[in-house]
């Protein structure tokens, strides 16, 4: 892109300016001569184009935004559209995507990034490169590859000729720790610690390390003693090490060890001036888990105190919630609900604060076991509009079940039933081993059986107790198909049996074709089948299979008999010798006689179910 410049020094245009200049300024000097400078471009403004790297640095950008949303498909459409307007991209932007891909758990894709960065026409890989893949597959538990790597890297036989650097170590510790794998981890020390020796002081960071690993790996207690080699080397404890030794005593249940590190902490502090050790928002959160879970009222309420007392502590969210659940757990109901009103009120001011759903889970829990069914019902009707975050599924129905509960503890049997109905016919189920099934059985026991809303079945022909041989279909009447058939030559079973039962050469049975996976008119039926099919015993109790029948929705389920297993005509010791299908079952029972005025029409019958 080329510039000239053109100077104007005409007469005329001199002698118009300065008549200009004598008429709004009659009495001023005379002007003096000057040069008027105008830059032109020999290319039209709007051919011009931004220079590659620019671009790339905000397609770099990009890319970080779109892995913190686990966009992974996103990035790799918007990396190849960069390719084919760009050219080869440079090693800082496919760090980018490979980070991405470590951080979405795609190693495999972390992976092919990396092999194609090392290929010759493209941009190659650096340190930076060879310490992601390593940290992908320490996260993917893939340690044997990522010590091969390693090894390569420190022989100089690894594609760029990266050197070993305390980045690549970290990282690889870093996922091993965070697994739990403490025996790798110190192996990595062992091997390739003295590379962490190199820099200032990272030693700390190590054994800061050290004590996470055994947290996570459920030894909370192990992690104590480090902080005795620490003082015997020599090192200095920071904030982060302080905190998780914190953490370990809290998990470990040495509330007592926990106050000491945390007095130390502030002495520390305090004595040597050293503003980054005292305690952090991170420390009294910690505490307050700790002596909630202990229910010890008194010292949580110091912490809380402690803790608004703070000039420069910055109460967030997260603290905030932990100082509400501590207080529930201590049975203050009145103390968790003045801080929750704190939260509401100072997230009118910073919304940050607004309390994620969790938090009014936890108040809408508390207050439906003492049957306060007005604050319940106040939670759930704020849940939407004050709440921050994503409200899931299942903390909708959860919130749905304890507005029903708290309902039914305060004695309020027919608010209880209708929210039930509601919870039935929103959800379609309700889950009979969750608190809300626990509440939905206490109303049937109340309402009564011909009173039931479920629509229940009885079993009137047969006794529960009973064998399921008695009542079985022998394999022969099921008319089994041989496993290598190809669909196209028993298609139309499917259209009036929605279940068959495969078998093999020996006549047993290895899986059940349902009529919505024969996909395929020229392959064989043994491709298609689920397997292996769900067996009981023929002493297996009928009503056993029934459960099995209406809680996994099995449309059919296999009888086997064992045989003795040192017989030499069937090598697995048994043999199938019938089926049982929920069409068998639902011509069994026979619902519950009600008077017509009492007859609720709510949901759908088990059958129904199976027909879908």
């Amino acid at each position: 892109m080329g510039f000239f410049t053109t100077t104007i020094t005409s007469n005329a245009m001199q002698n118009h300016l300065l008549s200009l200049y004598s008429t709004k300024f009659p009495s001023s000097n005379p002007l003096p001569t000057f040069k008027i400078t105008f830059s032109y471009s020999s290319t039209p403004t709007r051919r011009r184009f931004h220079k590659p790297h620019h671009s790339l640095k905000r397609l770099t950008f990009r890319i970080v935004q779109l892995t913190r949303r686990r966009q992974l498909e996103q990035i790799f459409e918007e990396v190849e559209s960069a390719k084919r307007r760009y050219g080869k991209l440079n090693t800082i932007v496919m760090n980018a995507v490979m980070e991405a891909c470590v951080h979405c758990g795609d190693t495999e894709s972390a992976l092919k990034v990396f092999d194609e960065m090392c290929k010759s026409e493209s941009c190659g890989v650096d340190g930076v490169s060879y310490g992601t893949l390593l940290k992908g597959l320490g996260v993917a538990r893939r340690i044997d590859e990522a010590f091969q790597i390693l090894e390569s890297v420190e022989m100089g036989t690894a594609v760029g000729s990266p050197k070993l650097s305390a980045p690549m170590i970290f990282g690889l510790l870093n996922a091993l720790i965070s697994a739990g794998d403490i025996r790798r981890a110190k192996g990595l020390l062992a091997r390739y610690g003295y590379l962490l020796h190199e820099s200032c002081n990272p030693s700390i960071l190590v054994y800061n390390l050290l004590m996470k690993g055994y947290i996570s790996a459920g030894c909370p207690q192990d992690a104590l003693p480090v902080h005795d080699e620490i003082l015997e080397l020599g090192l200095t404890p920071d904030r982060l090490t302080y905190n998780t030794l914190i953490s370990a005593c809290v998990k470990a249940g040495k509330l007592d060890a926990a106050m000491q590190f945390f007095d130390e902490m502030k002495d520390k502090a305090q004595n040597f001036s050293r503003d980054k050790l005292y305690p952090d928002v991170v420390t009294y959160t910690t505490l307050l888990q700790g002596f909630g879970g202990a229910k010890d009222l008194l010292s949580v309420l110091k912490i809380v105190y402690e803790m608004k007392m703070h000039r420069n502590l910055v109460i967030d969210r997260t603290a905030f919630t932990a100082m509400v659940d501590a207080l529930l757990n201590c049975g203050s109901m009145n103390g968790a609900v003045c801080v929750f009103g704190e939260i509401i009120k100072r997230a009118g001011v910073n919304p940050k604060l607004r309390p994620k759903p969790h938090l009014y889970l936890s108040l809408m829990r508390a207050f439906a076991s003492q049957g306060d069914y007005n604050m319940v019902k106040n939670l759930h009707k704020r849940l939407w509009p004050d709440s921050s975050g994503a409200i899931s599924l299942a903390l909708q129905e959860e919130a749905d079940h304890l507005l029903m509960e708290a309902a039914l503890n305060d004695g309020q049997v027919n608010v209880a039933l209708e929210n039930l109905t509601n919870v039935v016919l929103k959800w379609k189920r309700i889950p009979w081993t969750s608190r809300g099934g626990m509440v939905a059985m206490r109303i049937e026991a109340l309402l009564g059986f011909t009173n039931s809303i479920f629509s229940p079945y009885l079993l009137p022909q047969v006794s529960p107790s009973e064998p399921i041989e008695s009542i079985m279909m022998p394999l022969k009447a099921a008319k089994p198909l041989l496993g290598t058939l190809h669909l196209k030559k028993v298609v139309m079973r499917f259209f009036w049996d929605q279940v068959v039962p495969i078998v093999d050469d020996w006549g047993c049975c290895v899986g059940l074709l349902h009529r919505e996976d024969c996909t395929e008119l020229n392959a064989p039926l043994m491709t298609m089948m689920r397997s292996p099919p769900p067996c009981v015993t023929t002493t297996t109790s009928i009503g056993h299979v029934v459960d099995l029948i209406l809680e996994k929705m099995y449309r059919m389920v296999v009888v086997v008999k064992y045989s003795n297993l040192n017989s030499s005509t069937n090598s697995s010791g048994s043999k199938t010798v019938g089926v049982f299908t929920a069409e068998q079952l639902f011509k069994l029972v026979v619902p519950v006689q009600r008077p017509l005025e009492q007859e609720r029409t709510l949901g759908r019958r088990w059958c129904e179910n199976f027909d879908t």
